[in-house]
């Protein structure tokens, strides 16, 4: 029985799959793997392949732009989770961006990150697996062709750009450590526990103010800071709580309707965190961080949430450590660190006080400026 709210549908047969890989994601056997593992598996489940290699940065952002989508059926990116996040965009760019996003996506895992791939093998109920085997049980669901909705975040900066994320969006130690580790991304998912223990070593701080809108708030009822609580692929639907399709221009992208210009102050029945010193603060829509790193468990492809994690300034390294080791479980709440706070949100707002640090939106670096989603 589907969860309420989330309808499926299934890939004909035969089906036409465009399969945008970037040969270079994660240790560089995209290609190989595909050849060797993957492309076996598609022929048996009648599914046709035309492999489209990225050759520069925006190469398939370019390609689902300007593509006339009608001669595939879905659209399967065999990369990281960047590769997915120029897709979406390059979606979302296109006159007719609401047909488009109905488009079935899927992924197949070859880069470093990998944490949508992981977060779907999470809700088909397998076992949490990396690298080969992880793989092989998304190129199973992909030949299976059961598809269904995935919820995108709008995300608007203070120097106007606007983009649209599946995964996350991340200030401070973590994104520090994803960007940092991009020069070991021939290690796999090793690259992050290298790049983990090198940040705790010079530990840096953050300074901004953090706003939300706490996804069971009433609007209009302010609502205090929350203690720590533990949290219980497909085309992409409109983002949470944009309008209805029809109340806007034809093409015009969906209004961000929960959310006022980033140069006025949040509305009253916003949260404003009240520190301003932080070592994170992680917004994710799925449940995985890393093939290895079960961040939300309560996530789920459609639930209309973003799970916001923040840390605060006091933490220990030794702490910090436990954290990370603890979330390869998705047990890192039940550490009882009083400065790790989770909140599901349905939009927030974050201002950094200085430029400092790398943002990151599905682990792509963005310059730190004002941002709310």
């Amino acid at each position: 029985c589907p969860p309420p709210g989330l309808s499926y549908g299934l890939l004909p047969r035969p089906c036409r799959a465009l399969v945008l890989l970037n040969p270079q994601s994660g240790p560089g056997l995209a290609l190989k793997d595909f050849h060797a593992l993957v492309q076996p598996m598609l022929a048996e489940a009648d599914i046709a392949a035309t492999v489209f290699i990225t050759e520069k940065a925006q190469h398939a952002h370019e390609k689902v732009r300007d593509e006339d989508l009608s001669q595939w059926d879905t659209l399967v990116v065999m990369s990281g989770d960047g590769l997915l996040h120029e897709v979406v965009n390059g979606l979302m760019e296109r006159p007719d961006w609401e047909a488009a996003v109905t488009k079935p996506l899927c992924i197949l895992p070859s880069g470093s990150g990998n944490a949508l791939a992981a977060s779907i093998n999470y809700y088909a109920g397998n076992e949490q697996v990396s690298k080969h085997e992880l793989l092989i049980n998304c190129a199973f669901i992909l030949c299976k062709g059961l598809h269904t909705q995935m919820d995108l975040v709008s995300l608007s900066t203070a120097s106007g750009k606007r983009l649209f994320s599946f995964l996350s969006f991340g200030w401070g130690f973590i994104s520090d450590v994803d960007i940092a580790s991009e020069k070991y991304r021939k290690l796999g998912n090793a690259r992050f526990t290298l790049g983990t223990l090198q940040h705790l070593a010079r530990l840096q701080l953050y300074r901004g103010r953090l706003s939300y809108l706490p996804a069971d708030a009433a609007p209009g009822a302010p609502s205090d800071e929350p203690p720590v609580a533990n949290g219980s692929a497909g085309g992409a639907v409109l983002p949470a709580g944009t309008e209805a399709p029809g109340a806007r221009a034809e093409g015009a992208l969906p209004e961000d309707s929960l959310l006022v210009p980033l140069q006025q102050p949040v509305p009253e029945h916003w949260t404003v965190v009240r520190d301003e010193e932080f070592v994170f603060v992680y917004a994710i829509y799925q449940s995985h961080l890393g093939s290895d790193l079960l961040m939300a468990p309560a996530a789920r492809l459609h639930d209309g949430r973003i799970h916001l994690f923040f840390l605060k300034a006091g933490v220990t390294r030794v702490t910090l450590l436990k954290l990370f080791l603890a979330m390869e479980k998705g047990t890192h709440l039940e550490v009882n660190c009083p400065h790790l706070h989770y909140v599901p949100v349905r939009a927030f707002r974050l201002e950094p006080r200085t430029a400092a640090g790398v943002m990151t939106v599905d682990g792509e670096a963005l310059a730190c400026e004002p941002v709310q989603g």
